[in-house]
Order: C-alpha cells, then structure tokens, then sequence
C-alpha cells in the first residue's frame, strides 16, 4: 500500500505502470500479481488516498489512472516517519550450509559453487538494472542522492554474501582451522 501511495506520489499512474514500476525496480520488491495491485487500488481509493480519473482511449479499453489526494500524502507521510522495521535475515543458503558437513568435500564445493555462481548472476543482474533504470523519482537532488544510496545498499548485501561465500569455499579447499 504505501510503495503504491509512494509511486503515485510521483506522478499520476495506471495499475499498469504500477506494475511495471515494480518490476523495473531494483529496489522495491514486489512478490504479488496484477490483481493485488489492483485491488489495494481499489482500497486506497475507497479510503480516499488516491483520485481516479477515467481516460478513454480510441479502440483501447479505458485507462484509470490514480492520483494521490491530501489524505494519501498524508498517510504516506505518517507511515516514513514510523519506526522502521528492521531487515529480515532470512537466507535458506545457511539452513542448507548448517547440515552441509553430511556432503562429501567435492559435493560441498559443487555446491558451494553453485550458491557464487547463483550470486554473481544476481549481483550482474542488478547493476545492469541500476544501470539501465530510469525508473526512480528525480524530482530533486536529494531524493536522487537516496535512491541511488538504496541501490548501492543492495550492492553491497549482494557482493558482501558474495564475497563471503568465496572465501568459505576457499577456507574449505585450504583445508579449514581445525
């Protein structure tokens, strides 16, 4: 709800640009479908946060497109100045890693070799992604300034784990501190 009230706060958007704001985004993740979209549209509208306007286009379905109101900025206001959550360290790697001493040497370093190979391709993806996006609010120097500090946040988690992850495996192969 709040990413949606944070894109619209941008400029005016169709559930479809939201979509692919989403999408496009390196840094706010999005799990949902179409539908979710919509329907917390839908939510924000009835509450008053956001203003449709209906645009009818020649021999193309009409297009809704949603504005922010005073209640949502407000709303939206609100909600960054709560306590923010903290992040959750949720990685299924270390769950693997943990019962990993069952695998034989050469199955520990396929493994593990998978996992650098599996991060590369993730950290790659991102920056071509920053790289290439021009999908983040540039309204004014600062706000410039956060965004690409969220990207670089991500940055770093990835080739922090990466980097970590080459090195375990190269602690393995040298034989680890017994």
């Amino acid at each position: 709800q709040h990413a949606i009230l944070g894109f619209i706060s941008w400029r005016p958007l169709s559930g479809y640009d939201l979509k692919k704001c989403f999408s496009d985004s390196t840094s706010l993740y999005w799990s949902g479908n179409n539908n979710q979209i919509y329907t917390t549209l839908i939510q924000l509208h009835k509450a008053g946060m956001v203003q449709l306007d209906i645009q009818v286009q020649e021999s193309l379905p009409a297009r809704k497109v949603y504005t922010i109101t005073e209640l949502g900025i407000n709303e939206l206001r609100s909600w960054i100045l709560s306590t923010p959550e903290l992040p959750e360290l949720k990685n299924t790697f270390l769950v693997q890693l943990s019962w990993a001493d069952m695998l034989d040497p050469s199955d520990l370093d396929s493994l593990l070799g998978r996992y650098i190979e599996e991060l590369e391709l993730h950290l790659r993806m991102h920056l071509e992604k920053v790289r290439r996006s021009a999908l983040a609010p540039r309204r004014t120097p600062r706000e410039i300034f956060l965004w690409n500090e969220i990207n670089r946040n991500i940055s770093l988690v990835w080739e922090t784990e990466l980097g970590w992850a080459r090195e375990l495996r190269t602690k393995l192969k040298e034989g680890y501190p017994q």
